[in-house]
Order: C-alpha cells, then sequence, then structure tokens
C-alpha cells in the first residue's frame, strides 16, 4: 500500500504541469517500422539467418531506397552486423550508407543484443553495448541516442544508468508488472524521468517512456478478417524461407474495399492508446517478432493506409506518419512538459498475470549461467594480459593479429549469450547448445592466448618462463611441476586456489623458492586425484610461477613436506531427511580465526555458525541447507566458500538452499541490480502467487539484515533468491521442469534440465559496518579469480638454471573502492575526432582498415554508495600515470562515453525537466582542478578513458 501511496502522490503532484492541447487537436502519430529479432530463442542464430533475417535487411533497405517518405529501426546489432559481413553486396551497402546519413534507417540501443536485464552482470551488458558501438561508430559514424528495450522480461535500475552514461538521451521499456502497468496508464504516468542511481542522481538520468499494454507489437486483431493484423508478409517460414514469397497467413491487402476497415480500425487503435499519454504524440509500432523479411509487401499496403487516414485526418482526429524513434521522441522533447521523477526504485520482478510470475528463470539453466561468468572472467583476464604484453612487448612472438581474433571471438560469444533469451534459460535445447558451444570454442582460443603470452619468450634477449625458474637438484623419489597462477585485479590479494594433482603429497615453492601453505585431500571430484589446496599471495595484475613437488610416499622431512597440510576427513553417511529424529545431538565443530561452524552428523547438515568479531558480542546463526549433495566447504576467515553438487534432479524439482537466522529482518532482503546496486525488496502481499512474485534476481549479491548484524551471500552466476519467513534468505540453484503448455512444447521450450551444476557460494557474517567493507570487494574477487594454468606435466626435476633473467611484474594496485572494470584494445580504427571521422566514412574511406593496436580502452568503477561507508564511501582521486607505471608510461589520456565512441567533453546530452529542477540549471564543473593525468572518481561512478603508452621494450 506504501507503494500505491506514492503514485497516487506523485499523480496529484504532476497532473498540474502541461496536459494535452484542445480535444480539436489532432493526434500526431509515428509510425515506426521495426523487426524483433531474437539472437536466440527458438531457432538458432545459423537458422534465423537463413530462414528470414537477412532476408529483413536486405528488402527493407531495398524498399527504404524506393520511397523517400518511408523509415526503419535496426535494433540487434548481431544480425546486421552478419547480414553486412556475409550477405549484403556492394549496392546494398552504398544504400544503407545513404540512408543511414539522411536518417531514414535508424541504429537503436546499437548493443550485439537486446540484453536481458535481470541476470545479466554490467561488465557483460558494458561489453556487448561496447562492441555493437564500436562498429556502427567505425563504419557509419554514427552513435545510438535511444533505447528500444521491449522485451526484457522486467526493467533493472542499472540498465538505464548504463545508457546513459553512454550518451543517450531516451529510455524505452516495455515489460513491466501487468498490474503496475494499468496503474499508470490510468494515470499517465507511462513517461518519467528516471534517476536509477541513488549516488548518482540527476548526474544520469534519462527520460523513460513504457509502452503501453499492446507493448512492441501492431495489434494483432482485425473485427474485418481473421488474418494477423498489419503484418502483410504473414508468418516467418523454417527452415527455408518460400521460393515464390507467399508466406503463411498473409493478411488481406488494402484496396479500395479494405482501406476504411482497416483505417477505421488503426485510428480506434491510436486513439486508445492517445488516452494513456500526456501528450498527443503516439508512438505507434509497426511490426514484432520476425517481421518485415518481405518488406515490399508490407509498405506497399502500409503506404496507401496511411495516406488515407491522412486525407481524411479530420474525420478521423488523427495524422499518421513514418518515423525513428529519435523522431518521435525530439517531438516529445520540444514539449518541454514537467515530467515526474521516478527513483532508484527497477520494475522486477515481472508478471503478466496473477498466476504467471516470471521468476524462475532467475535460476534457469544454470550451467549456462555458469560458464557465461566463466567466459567473462577469462575475457577480462586475457583483454587485460593482451594489453600489458601489447605495451610492454611490442615486437614479441604473439602475433597481435591473431591475439585480437582469440579476443573478438570471445568478445562475441559473451555478448551474444546476454541476450534476453540467452542467459536467462528461456531459449530451446538447440539454442542453449548453441551458445554453450559459441562461449567453448571462444574460451579454448582465449585460453591459447594466455598460454602464448604467458610463455613465450618476450623477445630475443630474456628468455622463456620455464627456462629461467630454479630447480632443485637431487631431490629423490620427486617429480615437479609448474603452475602460473594470474591476478586479474588492480587488487593485492592473498587467497586459496585449487589444483588437481594425481598424487597424494605434495610441497608448494614459489617463485622466490620459498614454502607456500597448502593443503592436500581427496577430490570431490574423483577418487583418482586429490585438490591440492594452495595459499597464493599475488599483487594487483601480477602473474607468479609456483612449484609443486609430487611424491608417491609421505614426506620424511618438514624442509621436503614444505608447509602441506594432509587433510583430516570425517565421513557423513548418506541420510533420509525422513529419518530425522533428534538434531543437535552429535556436533562436529570446525574453526578459525573468524568462525566456528558445528555440523551435524544426524542430519549432515550445517547446524549452526558462531561469529566472534573484535567490539561485538558472539552472534550464532542457524543454516539449514536443503540441496542432494554439499562439497568442497573450506574456510577463509571473513569468507565462507561452499560449493554445491546438484543433480541430475528429478523431474519438476527446484533445489533450493535456505539459510535461517535470528535475524529480525521483517521478510526483507536486498539484492543487487546487475552486480551495480543494492536494491530493497521488502516482502509484497498478493491474492496469489505470492511466493512465486517474491522471488528476485542476485546477479552477484543479496543480504539479509537487522539493526545490528548482516548474513551477505555472494555468487558465481546469477540465482534466484527470496526471504519467505522472518530471518530467512533462500536461494534457488537449480530446477528441472517440464512445462505443459501447448505453445511451449509446440516450439520445444523445455527446461528438461539433466545437467549437474556446481554453483559456489560465498558466505559473511557479521555486523553491518564490517561487512558493509567487505561484500562489494568480495563479489568482484568471486567475479574474477585467479586465472591457474598449469604449464607442464609432473616431470623428474630440472638442472638448476642461473638467476632469472626477466624482473618481477610489477604490480598495478588501485584504492580499495575502486574496480577496473576494463582495460583492453578494441582494436577500433577511428579517429578520436569526430569532425575528421565523419570526414574519413563520408570520404570513402576504407572499411575494415588495419586494427589500432595502440589505443587502450580504461574504465575504472567506483564500487560504493553515497555514505554507505565514512571513509570507503569518499571520492577518490588518482594520478592514472603513477597507477599505471606497472603497466607503462602514459603519455595520452582520454576521457570518453561509456562505450568510448564521444569525446567527453563534447557530449551534450537533452535536459528534460522535472520538479525539482523548472529553470535549468548552470552545468556543474565536474572535472575543475583535475591536471592531465588526475581523475577523481565519485561513489558509483564510471569513468572511461582512451590512452596512450610510450611504447617501450623491457
Amino acid at each position: 500500500m506504501n507503494f500505491l501511496a506514492v503514485i497516487v502522490l506523485v499523480f496529484c503532484r504532476c497532473s498540474s504541469y502541461g496536459a494535452k492541447g484542445s480535444e480539436n487537436e489532432l493526434i500526431q502519430t509515428f509510425v515506426i517500422p521495426h523487426s524483433h529479432m531474437d539472437v536466440g530463442w527458438v531457432y538458432t542464430i545459423q537458422e534465423s539467418m537463413h530462414a528470414y533475417a537477412a532476408n529483413v535487411y536486405s528488402s527493407v533497405t531495398e524498399e527504404l531506397s524506393k520511397v523517400k517518405g518511408r523509415r526503419f529501426i535496426a535494433v540487434e546489432q548481431e544480425f546486421f552486423r552478419l547480414w553486412w559481413d556475409t550477405v549484403a553486396t556492394s549496392t546494398h551497402k552504398r544504400q544503407v550508407r545513404q540512408l543511414v546519413k539522411e536518417g531514414r534507417l535508424e541504429f537503436i540501443i546499437g548493443g550485439q543484443v537486446m540484453h536481458d536485464e535481470a541476470v545479466t552482470d554490467l561488465e557483460d551488458e558494458i561489453l556487448q553495448m561496447t562492441e555493437g558501438h564500436g562498429f556502427l561508430y567505425e563504419t557509419f559514424g554514427v552513435r545510438p541516442q535511444f533505447s528500444w528495450h521491449v522485451d526484457p522480461f522486467g526493467a533493472s535500475a542499472t540498465t538505464p544508468v548504463l545508457f546513459a552514461l553512454a550518451g543517450f538521451n531516451a529510455h524505452l521499456i516495455s515489460r513491466i508488472d501487468y498490474d503496475l502497468k494499468d496503474t499508470m496508464q490510468q494515470k499517465k504516468q507511462l513517461q518519467f524521468v528516471w534517476r536509477g542511481s541513488p549516488s548518482l542522481k540527476e548526474k544520469q538520468q534519462i527520460f523513460t517512456h513504457t509502452m503501453d499494454q499492446f507493448s512492441y507489437c501492431t495489434p494483432s486483431h482485425l473485427p474485418f478478417s481473421n488474418r494477423s493484423g498489419f503484418y502483410w508478409n504473414g508468418v516467418a517460414l523454417f527452415p527455408d524461407p518460400p521460393k515464390d514469397g507467399v508466406y503463411p497467413n498473409m493478411s488481406l491487402p488494402v484496396t479500395k474495399e479494405t482501406v476504411h476497415a482497416y483505417a477505421q480500425t488503426m485510428v480506434e487503435n491510436i486513439k486508445q492508446r492517445a488516452a494513456w499519454f500526456r501528450t498527443n504524440h503516439v508512438l505507434w509500432p509497426w511490426g514484432c517478432d520476425k517481421q518485415f523479411y518481405n518488406s515490399s509487401v508490407q509498405f506497399n499496403n502500409m503506404d496507401p493506409l496511411m495516406k488515407y487516414i491522412n486525407q481524411n485526418s479530420k474525420e478521423f482526429g488523427v495524422t499518421v506518419q513514418y518515423a525513428s524513434l529519435s523522431e518521435y521522441f525530439q517531438a516529445i522533447y520540444q514539449t518541454n512538459l514537467v515530467w515526474e521523477i521516478r527513483g532508484s526504485e527497477d520494475f522486477l520482478p515481472y508478471s503478466t498475470e496473477p498466476n504467471q510470475a516470471w521468476t524462475g528463470f532467475y535460476a534457469s539453466r544454470n550451467v549456462l549461467k555458469g560458464v557465461a561468468r566463466q567466459a567473462s572472467s577469462q575475457l577480462h583476464a586475457a583483454e587485460i594480459l593482451f594489453t600489458w604484453y601489447r605495451i610492454r612487448f611490442p615486437d614479441g612472438p604473439v602475433a597481435k593479429e591473431w591475439a585480437l581474433d582469440k579476443l573478438r571471438a570471445l568478445r562475441w560469444a559473451v555478448s551474444e549469450v546476454q541476450h534476453h533469451d540467452g542467459i536467462t534459460g528461456t531459449e530451446s535445447p538447440k539454442v542453449a547448445d548453441m551458445y554453450m558451444q559459441h562461449l567453448m570454442q571462444a574460451m579454448m582460443g582465449a585460453e591459447e592466448l594466455l598460454a602464448a603470452l604467458f610463455l613465450l619468450p618476450h623477445n630475443l634477449d630474456i628468455p622463456s618462463i620455464l627456462s629461467s625458474h630454479y630447480h632443485r637438484k637431487n631431490v629423490h623419489q620427486t617429480l615437479e611441476q609448474h603452475v602460473i597462477v594470474y591476478n586479474p585485479l588492480a587488487w593485492n590479494i592473498t587467497t586459496i586456489i585449487n589444483v588437481t594433482v594425481t598424487f597424494p603429497n605434495a610441497a608448494v615453492f614459489d617463485d622466490n623458492k620459498q614454502p607456500v601453505p597448502a593443503q592436500i585431500q581427496r577430490s570431490a571430484q574423483s577418487n583418482v586425484t586429490y585438490d591440492l589446496f594452495i595459499m597464493v599471495d599475488l599483487g594487483g595484475l601480477q602473474h607468479r610461477i609456483y612449484l609443486i613437488q609430487l611424491s608417491e610416499k609421505p614426506c620424511s622431512s618438514r624442509s621436503k613436506c614444505g608447509w602441506t597440510y594432509e587433510a583430516k576427513g570425517v565421513q557423513f553417511e548418506r541420510r533420509n531427511i525422513q529419518d530425522w529424529t533428534k538434531t543437535g545431538r552429535r556436533l562436529l565443530p570446525v574453526l578459525n580465526e573468524c568462525y566456528k561452524l558445528m555440523f551435524d552428523q544426524d542430519t549432515n547438515l550445517l547446524h549452526s555458525i558462531t561469529y566472534q568479531e573484535e567490539n561485538y558480542q558472539d552472534y550464532a546463526f542457524s543454516i539449514t541447507t536443503r540441496v542432494p549433495e554439499c562439497f568442497g566447504t573450506r574456510l577463509r576467515c571473513h569468507r565462507l566458500e561452499q560449493t554445491y553438487s546438484l543433480g541430475p534432479l528429478d523431474l519438476n524439482t527446484e533445489v533450493v538452499l535456505r539459510t535461517s537466522t535470528p535475524l529480525k529482518n521483517n521478510r526483507t532482503l536486498y539484492t543487487d541490480d546487475n552486480g551495480y546496486q543494492m536494491m530493497k525488496r521488502p516482502e509484497r502481499k498478493f491474492t496469489n502467487n505470492t511466493l512465486a512474485r517474491n522471488y528476485f534476481p542476485m546477479v552477484r549479491t543479496a543480504y539479509i539484515e537487522d539493526e545490528l548484524s548482516r548474513l551477505v551471500l555472494t555468487s558465481d552466476r546469477a540465482h534466484g533468491v527470496s526471504s519467505q519467513a522472518n530471518g530467512q534468505l533462500e536461494v534457488m540453484l537449480h530446477r528441472r521442469l517440464w512445462n505443459n503448455l501447448p505453445w511451449n512444447l509446440g516450439y520445444n521450450l523445455t527446461l528438461n534440465d539433466s545437467s549437474v551444476v556446481r554453483p559456489t557460494l560465498w558466505m559473511m557474517l557479521g555486523s553491518i559496518n564490517a561487512t558493509s567493507t567487505l561484500y562489494q570487494r568480495e563479489a568482484v574477487e568471486l567475479q574474477h579469480r585467479p586465472i591457474i594454468m598449469p604449464i607442464d606435466q609432473p616431470h623428474k626435476p630440472w638442472q638448476e638454471k642461473g638467476p632469472r633473467a626477466d624482473s618481477p611484474v610489477q604490480p598495478v594496485v588501485l584504492p580499495p573502492n575502486l574496480h577496473l572494470l576494463s582495460l583492453s584494445i578494441p582494436g577500433w580504427n577511428y579517429s578520436s575526432n569526430h569532425n575528421v571521422h565523419l570526414n574519413h566514412i563520408h570520404s570513402g574511406g576504407t572499411l575494415h582498415s588495419e586494427p589500432d593496436y595502440d589505443r587502450v580502452l580504461l574504465r575504472i568503477m567506483h564500487l560504493f554508495e553515497e555514505e554507505e561507508d565514512p571513509e570507503l564511501s569518499k571520492p577518490v582521486t588518482i594520478n592514472l600515470k603513477d597507477a599505471l607505471q606497472g603497466i607503462g608510461e602514459v603519455k595520452v589520456l582520454e576521457e570518453r562515453s561509456l562505450t568510448g565512441t564521444w569525446d567527453i567533453t563534447s557530449l551534450q546530452r537533452w535536459n528534460w525537466t522535472t520538479p525539482d529542477n523548472l529553470e535549468t540549471k548552470s552545468k556543474k564543473c565536474l572535472r575543475c582542478g583535475e591536471d592531465a593525468f588526475t581523475v577523481t572518481i565519485s561513489p558509483k561512478e564510471i569513468r572511461t578513458f582512451f590512452i596512450h603508452f610510450v611504447p617501450k621494450n623491457f
């Protein structure tokens, strides 16, 4: 009721600010032709390209070129890029360039895909946008300024922030809770200014348009026909397009006999939509999924229909025109109305009716979610390492063209799976297999690249890493193996890595010949291997080599064993939950410096955790873990790591980890929006489906708290989370379902997922103050764990070599509240000067010129919100020349928009009028006092730069 009360108050306040003109004023209708093309869903990308997607761009290009007034918006860039590179003729390309120049073919969003907003991570959202924007800017010199996020299942508050940072002037969404949309329609609140970040506030506000109840598709019902509405080209046909161009369910043509009936239907719908908005401008989307593959039929019927309406505009009270999305938003902007403000609340979860809550997909296809996150982490590491290599060893033997090809393949695969029917798990099994295949192939290529960057000699004067190592003489009955461990974070870290070995005894030494603490135990995955846990210390962006001495026989002395502890196991028998009669009788303690864990040997469950914090009393938490198997739990003071092995599940089963605590959280939890910001999720009451509608997405982090204490979970992939009872936090880890809806079965959209998944969670318990300083960094550390690369098989010890010839890598360490979001060589070859680049484009410059290997893209993000922590929430001022000297000497620093295509000094976004800025405020000087290399980064700010380093061989 509180939420509804806020809506009523906002409506009452805003209803006095400007309204529609007189009733006699004609409704101005902007007909926006579009085709929504899922990068996946039912059919693979290859199948879609063959059946319809290529035809969309070929036929649209041809038809727009015939009639000046026609328009079209292109949204999903993956299909357009595939068409441009593999299908488009030279004539098509010439026509497209002209249409883009005239603004009649408009690129909207501009990312590779229309990404999901619930279970995607902000690093991957930024990546897929950057991929698309770079291609569009290099090829056409255009920079998308509007979004068309019509199909993701709910809307996060992070997406509009990222779009604003990328230079967008307006944002468009569609799928929000059905009952909320109905309320907003009736109160004409479908348009507002969204301030998605509570820390950035008005600095990144963006005008947002919510599609009405008809969503992004043209009404399909015709009162005078049983055909498919205004889709004269019919329904796409798989696997092959019909040779004669006749598709199923083609609508009645517009003739003298049918034109008036069509006009009445269209005008009626336009007026219905107009009643839900404050201005006389109506956005009328013409299109739907897989439309415009036969554009001549579409335009040749719509042209006379629109002409007829305009000829009778006074009778109908409506005018119609083909329009791009920018033309519609420009008209809205010029009304100068005062728009209500929406704060940092989001539109998650999403429901379409009382018993249809779209929250299960937060946990669907857990394996795909995990692999997508692993691929993203591997890409992050490979990008940074290649950048480091190029700057320090520009003439090294790793071919730059080969390396960039490997990176681009992984960028494409990670971008592609962010589609709203990709990482969500809402696609057909064969499409899920396609995503997995693309990810795995690209990851194998990136692993080859990492190996080359680590192992190949950096130049002719420096020996390889292996040949420069120390090796012990006269060590009997041992074998040696070497492992490279790389820290892709710009922080110094101490963490535990796991290396699988085939020997029961091992000693570990670092690259300074010093023994390293380790523990060895039987593998949780195999009866013939062992898990060797190694404590590693790594500087920011550093890699080190660890020597592992392996033996069948136990060590005879401390010097040979190093500091390796042989773990002692306690076997728990498998127990049925129905056999539980008493609990808490036989408790097994496990302790470290921070926690005491008690395991119940009668239930095989974690019974309790006691946390001790200096200056605080002890807090006890009762934990109930409901999973088929649990293994691999290990301790590292504040961080408790839990890894689960789940599956194959029985059919129609969902597996939930439920943690019960005495925290009085009133069924309120906090979950992250895309790993960017935490959202408060109070329990909501519904007549139907309350449990499912109180599940929320956790991309990285979730926690519950009371006035003193907090329980935090961070995850290595997206999950669904909820607080179904006071003090409870539950996580849905895996699910296997059979959906009997006929349309799902018809498309084989089954979740009959028989996979085995192994998700990892990190848990922290303690005071709010203590956990507030930790959980953001913990989430990032879990996201970007060290890269572990065994570089040889166990072998006999080699002869000891001389001292290492190469100097150790200097660490790159940022302050604890900053995260190195990106450090990469994009490879796009365009001038940073927009006018110079446009002149190059318009003079017929070569499209695919030599990639620019010298321009580095840098992003740095402030992890904390305003006032979250007394110290860590402060703005941070750093000198990037000093901070990056471990990589090389910075000679040029140029600030850019989020995706790199705008010089930040020339980016002037539209200033939408809101109640608190009726008079335009003078623009605040945000960068005053900064010298050429010193920057200040405020809470939750993401700043993006192009950097050029002084080339030098070390």
